[in-house]
Parts: C-alpha cells; sequence; structure tokens
C-alpha cells in the first residue's frame, strides 16, 4: 500500500519542464530544469525523473524562486513563488523535454 503511494507522489513532485534560454544552454552540458512541487526534496525529485524518463541521475540542485512584487492600478500586490529542480544526468543519458506526451 506505501508503494502505491510513493509511486502517486512520484507523479505529482515534478510539475512541468522549465524551458528558458538558460535551460537551453544547461541541456548542452546534460543538465535539465523542471519546476517541481514546493515541498520536494532532492531524494524525491531524483526518484522521480528517474522512474518518469527512464535515466540516471547524477545530482540534484533546488532553488526557491521568489515570486516579484507587482503593482497594478497603483495596488501593490506579488506574484506567486515556486521551486525549480536543476538535474544533472550521467554521461550519455538524455531526456526530450519538448516533445508531446
Amino acid at each position: 500500500m506505501s508503494e502505491h503511494i510513493k509511486n502517486e507522489r512520484l507523479f505529482s513532485v515534478l510539475r512541468a519542464p522549465h524551458i528558458s534560454e538558460k535551460s537551453a544552454r544547461l541541456q548542452e552540458h546534460n543538465q535539465y530544469v523542471f519546476e517541481v512541487a514546493p515541498d520536494a526534496d532532492k531524494k524525491v525529485v531524483k526518484a522521480a525523473v528517474e522512474a518518469l524518463f527512464n535515466v540516471k541521475v547524477e545530482s540534484v540542485n533546488l532553488v526557491n524562486v521568489k515570486g516579484k512584487v507587482k503593482t497594478f492600478r497603483s495596488r501593490a500586490g506579488s506574484r506567486n513563488g515556486w521551486r525549480k529542480a536543476y538535474v544533472r544526468l550521467h554521461e550519455g543519458q538524455s531526456i526530450d523535454v519538448t516533445a508531446k506526451p
């Protein structure tokens, strides 16, 4: 029973691949960027990437991105913060993050 919950957790950890100029440059060095759940830790992110993409992960770095403070009609507000993971794969491994499922 606990493995079933664990598998559900793995699928809810990775939200989306983060596509940007920096992430495109990092892909040349076998590193990929994902938006992850705010409560995710390195072990869970590693397990999720290995299970979903069938690759071997070398390392994971997590970054909390703060939401920007914006004004709208002279009222201050802020966007939501989020968390991203930099995932480095072993040599010879790759993920096609632009492919549609």
